[in-house]
């Protein structure tokens, strides 16, 4: 990596690394690594769109590799329950990230996961404030969870979580605190098997020197939203806010991709 490089791309991307960090301090106060809105801002950058899945998945894995850290110091993640989850989504995301499509149906998939993440964000307020005697668990219905968020995760370039954690919620799978840590858990996996499955794919590409600087601003915003979890503001409020701009750029680029 070529320092001068790395310094031109910070004051070229200023609004971007903001907007970053930013995004990295919201959803890592709730168990979330952000794919969803790195996806909405670099999709509006211009760069190539082989490229926005795997910066997005980086910065997930980032993100949500120190929640996983503080949801297992606080014993919050029950491993027996998350396994099928996860076992299944792995082979899946990693197909997601493999399969080749083509820019056009990239962002129409793009806008409408977005717009699909707006609106669970938004009526989630019922949802997180929950805290309902938990249901018991199957693992088949896990299996098909799993599996299917996996594969669309892997393809659209996130790591699931926004799609996981209330379908969890609506489900009465656990307590709140212990479904934003399977969230975060999910979410790590899915990443790191999405991201590999795009990079054993021919189309490929990075560019490390731009893709450093963001890694290193979501590492500092999520150690800071990690310590900032439930203590100056609700999950509700940041959620809602959120899902007004992730609504905001879903309609953007539906409107680009269809035009």
């Amino acid at each position: 990596m070529d320092i001068q490089i790395i310094f031109e791309s910070i004051i070229n991307n200023w609004p971007v690394i903001l907007l970053f960090f930013t995004v990295a301090i919201l959803y890592a106060s709730v168990g979330f690594g952000g794919g969803s809105s790195y996806l909405a801002i670099l999709a509006l950058t211009g760069i190539v769109f082989t490229q926005i899945r795997a910066t997005a998945l980086l910065c997930n894995i980032v993100v949500v590799s120190s929640n996983v850290f503080f949801f297992s110091l606080q014993k919050k993640i029950n491993w027996k329950k998350i396994l099928p989850l996860i076992l299944c989504s792995i082979p899946f995301a990693y197909l997601g990230g493999y399969v080749k499509i083509s820019q056009q149906f990239f962002f129409i998939l793009l806008g409408s996961t977005l717009f699909f993440a707006a609106s669970t964000m938004w009526f989630s307020k019922r949802i997180i404030a929950s805290e309902r005697k938990k249901t018991t668990s199957k693992k088949l219905k896990n299996i098909g969870f799993g599996s299917f968020i996996g594969f669309i995760s892997g393809m659209v370039g996130i790591g699931g979580g926004i799609f996981l954690a209330p379908l969890l919620h609506l489900t009465n799978w656990d307590t709140p605190k212990k479904i934003a840590a399977t969230a975060s858990v999910f979410i790590l996996v899915n990443s790191l098997a999405g991201l590999i499955g795009q990079y054993s794919s021919p189309d490929f590409y990075m560019d490390w020197n731009s893709t450093a600087v963001l890694l290193v601003t979501v590492f500092i915003g999520g150690q800071i939203g990690s310590r900032m979890r439930n203590t100056y503001y609700t999950p509700v409020q940041l959620k809602k806010a959120t899902a007004l701009l992730i609504a905001f750029v879903a309609t953007r680029i539906l409107w680009i991709a269809v035009s």
